[in-house]
């Protein structure tokens, strides 16, 4: 049952995260837009390993995995919607892939940070 909190939290906020992003990058222009999106994506992904972490979801030890493959999927559904915008199919179905992420992250993939 974690796993899918995980999945769908891992799906919603950075996907919202990326939306605000992109909302307050527009004021910078086209490329304001698209940077602002992928900045408030990746920080909404730490917020989800922090988030699953407080409502202990995973592990404190997890954290930084969590928020790695948060991020990544995040960067590869960025990817793939951009490149399908004119369709509504690629950016819904490439959500999935930061909640993907997520629980793989969250299962520890090898990845320790420097205490």
């Amino acid at each position: 049952m974690r796993s899918l909190f995980l999945f769908l939290l891992g799906s919603a906020l950075p996907g919202f995260g990326g939306a605000v992003g992109s909302i307050v990058g527009h004021r910078f222009g086209t490329t304001g837009l698209w940077a602002g999106g992928v900045v408030g994506g990746l920080l909404a992904s730490v917020a989800v390993a922090w988030i699953a972490t407080r409502v202990r979801w995973i592990g404190p030890a997890q954290r930084w995995s969590t928020a790695l493959g948060t991020a990544i999927g995040f960067l590869i559904a960025a990817a793939i919607a951009a490149r399908t915008l004119s369709s509504p199919v690629g950016p819904i179905l490439s959500t999935g892939l930061a909640g993907l992420g997520t629980v793989i992250g969250s299962r520890r993939f090898g990845f320790r940070p420097a205490a």
